[in-house]
């Protein structure tokens, strides 16, 4: 009998403190405000902190939760799963009530990435006006993550809370976000919260845990380097790293400035950097370098250009250079925006090698000489000289110290996973969509390791299984025929991705601007992720992506590539000549192929040029001119079937 009364009120003292919560000074976590999405049919965690060893009650409607406050003044509930609906009214009770009103259950979706993803509708997307003025959408619900990097994991965010989709509230979002929401909320019917969470020109390491990094050699060093960087300038304070970057700039300009001095260095044992390119992104070493860095190119000249003017063009280069040619200062400009075009005068020009040294000063931010590609070229009397400019230089940033770390920058391996992710992890989510890839095009190789780590990173972190992951593969950019090839290099590792499960890509290699990077058609780009939503995420037997490469083999010189992907059958668009086929045979040299659609699934290429076909490229450049597509009106993933190193090789001229 004593053990039974125990037992009763020991069951009384537990109910009793369940229903009356003790927890003081609670705080919810600000991912949770009023007109929030919590994801339906699934445990939906809710956090905050409070003082120590209170007790804490989340209650939803019908559903209840409760937690104890553990000691270091944390605590977390897990609602349990419910069907799409609302709106509800969420109370957090302790002492004291907190409540959030218009709390709808839908899907959420994570949207990240670099500018095409941040881009707004406002920044005059097409037809943006319209869009804007016609975005009621109030199942729709709209949250901006704002930007921070932090080399620590953060748990908080800044942000202006959840938003009610309206032409007031959309100018602002992601573009892209928001055309593939509405897109699945017409088609599901179910709220849809959106959460944005973007910064321009960022690589994918920087949204990368430095936990999985670490699995990367390449980073493993860079992350390893950085944390001592940052162990040693913090012995200064900001004034000593402002004098002692002062001291190196003056020390640096005194050298070059000395009467009759003439770059003359051992360049063999330099790196080599493909140009045109930022540091920051060629070189993972320099993710977070300020400072001087020099680089050197030897170029040849036929013996009918000797002893004439010549026209340099670089391109623009951040932030600062001084440019020498065969020794002689022929230029300086100190303006990142500006394109270099510097006057070579005809004593200096010789038939064969010249060399072409350019120091480069960058005082924050990205450096180095960035293009674009086409306006990098030798001239002579107006008319450009088959000389490259672009591909491999040689470079050294050992000439100089390099200077004190001063703030930080948003390319830095983990800095943005840390401050715009994890203070997201472990809210409840459907999936994410991302597009990226152009800041990282320059390693492409490196990509198809890294952006498959980066995938399974947030999985692993946000603790939800294999939750869909949808990207956009890199748009056609560029003038055609463009050098180097690295787009289409950077599209191949993004393909490789679709080898995880629960994966799937959007192709826009049509509907890019060769003029500008931020091609202003996001409505294609978010519907084409919708459809690969429809298909990977809600299980629709749907079409949703355009033809890929599966399998090639020879007959008769002739080449015959298998399709999948191909819905009801391939087709060209518009009706004219099947283009953007190159052929190569043992030689590695490709060149213009004619293609024709002979099946459902298959195309044949052939050259008279090419016998014992050996490799077929699709599409194997920064703009390709393609026309291939499925009867369902989605363009091919341009692709190769070679893998050979050489893969910046040109067409032969034969």
């Amino acid at each position: 009998m004593k053990k039974q009364l125990l037992h009763f009120l020991t069951l009384f003292i537990l109910v009793s403190a369940c229903q009356h919560p003790t927890a003081v000074n609670i705080q919810v976590d600000e991912i949770f405000t009023d007109h929030a999405v919590l994801q339906r049919d699934a445990e939906v965690p809710i956090w905050g902190t409070a003082d120590p060893g209170g007790k804490i009650k989340v209650e939803m409607g019908s559903a209840a939760a409760f937690a104890e406050v553990d000691e270091e003044g944390r605590w977390m509930v897990a609602l349990p799963a419910m069907t799409a609906g609302g709106p509800f009214d969420l109370h957090v009770i302790g002492e004291d009530t907190i409540s959030f009103q218009d709390i709808l259950i839908g899907d959420v979706w994570v949207a990240s990435g670099q500018s095409n993803m941040e881009w707004p509708l406002n920044a005059q997307v097409d037809n943006f006006e319209e869009e804007i003025a016609q975005a009621n959408y109030p199942e729709i619900r709209l949250l901006t993550v704002e930007k921070n990097q932090s080399y620590e994991p953060l748990k908080q965010f800044n942000s202006d809370g959840w938003l009610v989709c309206s032409p007031e509230t959309v100018g602002n979002f992601s573009a892209v976000a928001y055309f593939f929401g509405r897109h699945i909320q017409q088609e599901i019917k179910v709220p849809i919260g959106l959460i944005n969470t973007t910064w321009g020109g960022t690589v994918a390491e920087a949204w990368t845990s430095e936990q999985s990094l670490m699995k990367m050699q390449d980073f493993k060093e860079v992350i390893e380097k950085n944390r001592q960087g940052r162990q040693e300038s913090d012995e200064m304070s900001q004034e000593e790293k402002l004098k002692l970057r002062e001291e190196i700039i003056q020390q640096a300009e005194a050298k070059v400035n000395v009467s009759g001095f003439t770059p003359s260095f051992e360049t063999q044992p330099w790196q080599t950097m493909a140009i045109p390119s930022l540091w920051e992104s060629a070189d993972t070493t320099m993710s977070q370098f300020d400072g001087y860095v020099w680089f050197a190119r030897n170029i040849q000249l036929p013996s009918r250009a000797a002893g004439k003017p010549l026209t340099l063009h670089l391109g623009k280069i951040d932030d600062n250079d001084i440019t020498w040619f065969n020794g002689e200062k022929i230029g300086a400009t100190n303006n990142y925006s500006e394109e270099r075009i510097y006057e070579v005068p005809g004593n200096l020009v010789k038939a064969g090698e010249n060399t072409i040294i350019v120091r480069v000063l960058d005082t924050g931010g990205g450096g180095g000489l960035y293009g674009p590609a086409e306006d990098m070229y030798v001239a002579q009397n107006g008319q450009k000289l088959s000389v490259v400019l672009t591909g491999d230089w040689k470079y050294d940033n050992q000439q100089e110290p390099a200077f004190p770390l001063t703030g930080q920058f948003p390319n830095e391996p983990s800095v943005l996973f840390n401050a715009m992710i994890n203070p997201l992890i472990p809210y409840s989510i459907k999936g994410a969509i991302w597009y990226q890839g152009e800041s990282n095009a320059s390693r492409a190789k490196q990509y198809q390791t890294l952006f498959p780590l980066m995938i399974e990173d947030w999985r692993e972190q946000f603790g939800q299984g294999a939750f869909p992951f949808l990207f956009v593969q890199l748009a056609n950019f560029e003038p055609q025929g463009a050098r180097p090839t690295e787009w289409a290099e950077l599209r191949e590792a993004q393909v490789m991705a679709l080898d995880l499960e629960n994966t799937g890509m959007a192709v826009t290699i049509d509907i890019g601007d060769p003029a500008d990077i931020h091609p202003r058609n996001k409505q294609d780009v978010g519907y084409r992720l919708a459809l690969a939503a429809l298909k990977v995420a809600y299980d629709q037997n749907n079409v949703y992506a355009g033809p890929l490469y599966d399998t090639m083999q020879v007959k008769n010189d002739t080449a015959y590539v298998r399709f999948t992907e191909i819905g009801e059958g391939l087709m060209k668009m518009p009706d004219e000549e099947l283009r953007g086929f190159t052929m190569a045979g043992e030689d590695k040299k490709f060149v213009e192929a004619q293609a024709t659609i002979v099946s459902k699934e298959e195309v044949a290429v052939y050259s008279a040029q090419v016998k014992n076909p050996q490799a077929v490229r699709y599409g194997w450049s920064n703009n390709p001119d393609v026309n291939l597509y499925n009867k369902e009106g989605l363009p091919a993933s341009p692709f190769r079937t070679d893998t050979w190193e050489e893969t910046t090789e040109m067409m032969s001229e034969r």
